[in-house]
């Protein structure tokens, strides 16, 4: 029903969150992720927005993404990085979450996230490997050296308590004057 999108609902009061996520070729899983999103929302009383930040889809991610109500940037630049910044150009909230729009990672947490951001966290991280990594979900190069040596470096360098992995999803408080300049 179009009139309760996960977008009008967003424009008829204050952004709190904005769940950004990068997207190039996902129609398989970005209108599952949207509508996860936007239950998680609705449900706990939420005032997001969902903006699917699309690096170049050649199938029917964007048009699935309209017609479930996400805000759809289209990011020119090639590249995840340029995909998630333009996305957190276009956000409107205090917050932000990003994840993948794969359909691999749960967004029915998006109120955890936010009840640490809500109490001060300025960063708040997930951890893909509490979980289980499907088989065929990630590169031996990524899941035997990367990740690990990733993990390890967070660990090390990190302030306060970490459960330790490398970031399924992660959420972030906006700082005050952040403004991004596409190159």
């Amino acid at each position: 029903m179009a009139g309760t999108s996960p977008r009008n609902l967003a424009e008829r009061r204050e952004v709190e969150l904005s769940v950004v996520m990068p997207c190039l070729n996902e129609e398989g899983g970005v209108g599952g992720c949207i509508e996860q999103i936007a239950q998680a929302l609705a449900k706990h009383k939420i005032a997001g927005e969902i903006i699917v930040a699309d690096n170049g889809s050649s199938d029917r991610s964007r048009e699935i993404s309209c017609g479930l109500g996400a805000q759809v940037v289209v990011v020119e630049e090639k590249g995840y990085g340029s995909a998630l910044m333009a996305g957190i150009a276009a956000a409107r909230g205090k917050y932000i979450i990003m994840g993948d729009s794969d359909g691999t990672y749960d967004f029915a947490q998006i109120p955890a996230f936010l009840s640490e951001l809500r109490s001060g966290y300025d960063l708040v991280m997930g951890n893909r490997f509490q979980g289980r990594i499907q088989a065929g979900a990630m590169p031996p190069l990524h899941k035997y050296l990367g990740n690990p040596v990733l993990t390890g470096i967070g660990r090390t360098f990190a302030v306060g308590t970490t459960a330790g992995g490398i970031c399924a999803s992660c959420s972030c408080t906006v700082p005050a004057g952040f403004f991004y300049i596409p190159g």
